[in-house]
């Protein structure tokens, strides 16, 4: 098992920045991709930004493109999500989720049936 626990959401004021971590713990070696998720008021949970694990492969949703900057450090254990230039419209529950599936995580990282395992959720409020 892989246990998540996310930090670093708060309040914002449109175009401040926040830095998000989750830091995992468990079985962190099956991890194949990290992915970090947000669920706006009213709408579906949607993968926003993903990396592998050796940080090569990195792919964000266009809603973020430019302003967000997903990162891993800490011995790889630890996964950041800077997100700068913020807007009213990023106010959402914010998580991080792992995939165990090395297939499933190369075509499809973002997809949430591809998350094996999911933090608790940090919130970000930007006005």
């Amino acid at each position: 098992h892989v246990q998540l626990v996310e930090s670093g959401g708060g309040s914002a004021q449109e175009g401040d920045s926040l830095r998000l971590s989750c830091v995992a713990s468990g079985y962190t070696a099956s991890i194949r991709c990290m992915t970090w998720f947000r669920q706006r008021p009213g709408r579906d949970r949607e993968g926003i930004a993903t990396i592998s694990p050796g940080g090569d492969k990195i792919f964000y949703d266009d809603s973020v493109k430019g302003r967000f900057a997903i990162s891993r450090g800490g011995a790889q254990n630890t996964m950041y999500l800077q997100m700068n230039n913020l807007r009213p419209a990023d106010t959402a529950m914010y998580y991080c989720a792992v995939g165990i599936d090395a297939y499933r995580c190369a075509e499809a990282p973002r997809f949430r049936s591809t998350q094996k395992y999911w933090g608790q959720g940090t919130q970000v409020t930007v006005s």
